[in-house]
């Protein structure tokens, strides 16, 4: 697959008078890692939100090919195959490594195929862990555990939000290169992120939000060079 994965056509939410995105327009493509950056309370994780069917549009349509998303629920969304990894790791704790696969892939513990659970923990780096409890792990092995738990089901649109957030220098390393290795032909991945080390190492594309509306929007060496994005982001 090739072209649009996902478009959002003249996106508009708001929360009472405050209006977090403001008639946005933007095509993440499949192949690609689309990261959207921007000051805090420019609307990337709204975004994320209404994306997933977790906040309302006021106006505006989300398609993924000819399924238009506005208006359906968070399950029917995540049956069309749109898949998010919130901030903070929400990883069963009680549970095993495996079990949490198997959650991801929504079949009752020992029910999954055991050839997929293997697949994702070798994806995750996650093998030599899967008897471990889940809340024994690191920081950034409950980070892959849940990428590895929205990647079990294999969905066409993976949103990750702040994957690096509270990683030391060596995860955040492994981080970029697994989601490097995530890219498929017939997958789109969105990032929302502030680290820009780790955007510049993944992102095909970046969408600068400032406002809720595209403020720039290009691969990161013209990000980084843009006055505009510098006055309102990067400069601070």
């Amino acid at each position: 697959m090739s072209g649009p994965a996902l478009v959002i056509d003249g996106l508009t939410v708001e929360f009472g008078r405050f209006r977090a995105v403001d008639n946005l327009s933007l095509v993440v493509d499949y192949g690609q890692v689309h990261a959207l950056i921007g000051p805090n309370g420019a609307g990337k994780s709204t975004v994320l939100n209404v994306i997933a069917g977790v906040s309302p549009a006021k106006s505006g349509r989300i398609s993924l090919g000819d399924i238009e998303l506005t208006g359906l629920t968070e399950a029917q969304i995540a049956r069309h195959g749109v898949r998010r990894k919130f901030q903070k790791p929400s990883v069963f704790e009680a549970l095993t490594v495996r079990e949490n696969i198997e959650i991801g892939l929504g079949v009752a513990p020992g029910r999954a195929p055991a050839g997929r659970i293997e697949e994702v923990l070798d994806m995750v780096d996650l093998t030599s862990l899967a008897a471990a409890s889940a809340g024994a792990l690191a920081h950034g092995q409950k980070q892959w555990l849940e990428i590895g738990m929205v990647l079990a089901s294999d969905p066409k649109i993976l949103m990750l939000d702040e994957p690096v957030a509270g990683l030391t220098d060596e995860e955040r390393a492994r981080t970029a290169s697994l989601v490097r290795a995530l890219r498929r032909p017939d997958r789109a991945i969105i990032v929302v992120e502030h680290d820009m080390g780790f955007v510049e190492q993944i992102a095909d594309k970046v969408t600068v939000l400032h406002e809720g509306r595209t403020l720039f929007e290009g691969p990161m060496s013209r990000v980084r060079a843009d006055p505009r994005v510098v006055e309102v982001y990067l400069g601070r």
